[in-house]
């Protein structure tokens, strides 16, 4: 497998890199059917930890089977799977070197009560990633919460052990907590703050959601106003994303969400496309819709991503 110039420029990004880590991540940029675009489509599927099984697959059952997950990557030409450890165990024999697995190290989930901090437990190592011969690992960060503080000094520490054994690091993060309202969680400024904070923990690829066009911060507001900062247009945002990750020099795809109707996705694709976005992140738009549904869906954003569409 040859690299290609395209790939081999986000390569040269990750200057302080072994060339493991760096093997890693050409693997994920590599494979599929965006494979040496420098674009990439990423299946997560830790909806079953986060929200419970019956919220996550009951709208499609096949999909309580870790199998069809994996198929379903397979088989839509998707850059990597992304699950927790034992969604990946599930399949890690059948699959094994079929696609680039990113092993979810923390988890949270929905039984909590409101009053706890927002947090994740750690629920996998970096030795399982390098067991199950995972690319990657994942972790979730939550700027804004009490407990974030702590969250940041647990990837950089299994980060910087990922990193020493040859395996990257994709870091999920999304503001949430006490410091956050509920319109802040996606607003621009505090969207571009999360991809900031992402990049600086050592990120090789960084996962946040679509933002809005409010602004949070009181201070963060008069800079936006007085540089005229662009974020009119969902394009705009996501270029000031990608300018608040190291000026693009870091990969950042951006979530799906919650299922929607399939046109929303679309134009969603577009935009991060037109801002210089690597790609989607996307798992309930395509695994809660019928196997093939989802399939169309996937190859039409594959299509969006290679200009087609």
């Amino acid at each position: 497998m040859k690299a290609t110039r395209a790939v081999q420029k986000i390569l040269a990004n990750y200057e302080s890199d072994t060339p493991g880590v760096k093997a890693n991540l050409c693997r994920i940029l590599m494979n599929g059917k965006l494979g040496g675009t420098g674009k990439m489509i990423i299946l997560p599927v830790d909806q079953g930890f986060e929200h419970g099984p019956a919220r996550s697959f009951g709208p499609n059952p096949d999909a309580y089977d870790p199998h069809y997950h994996f198929q379903l990557a397979i088989d839509a030409g998707l850059n990597a799977y992304a699950a927790p450890l034992g969604m990946i165990e599930a399949g890690a024999g059948t699959f094994a070197g079929q696609i680039p697995t990113i092993l979810k190290v923390n988890s949270a989930n929905s039984l909590l009560p409101d009053e706890a901090g927002k947090d994740q437990a750690i629920t996998a190592s970096v030795d399982d990633a390098l067991r199950l011969g995972c690319s990657a690992i994942g972790f979730t960060v939550y700027p804004g919460s009490a407990c974030s503080l702590n969250m940041f000094e647990e990837i950089s520490q299994m980060s910087e052990e990922a990193k020493a054994k040859g395996i990257a690091t994709v870091i999920w993060s999304y503001p949430r907590g006490e410091a956050i309202t509920k319109a802040g969680e996606l607003a621009m400024d505090v969207s571009a703050y999360a991809a900031q904070i992402a990049a600086l923990l050592g990120a090789h690829i960084i996962k946040v959601k679509l933002s809005t066009a409010d602004l949070m911060q009181d201070e963060a507001k008069k800079v936006y106003k007085s540089e005229k900062i662009a974020i009119k247009t969902q394009a705009e945002r996501v270029a000031h994303v990608m300018q608040s990750s190291f000026n693009g020099r870091r990969i950042v795809v951006f979530s799906g969400g919650a299922k929607k109707g399939a046109d929303s996705v679309y134009d969603d694709a577009r935009a991060i496309r037109d801002g210089g976005g690597n790609g989607s992140i996307i798992g309930r738009n395509t695994f809660q819709r019928e196997r093939g549904e989802a399939i169309e869906m996937l190859n039409k954003l594959i299509d969006i991503y290679k200009g087609r569409a």
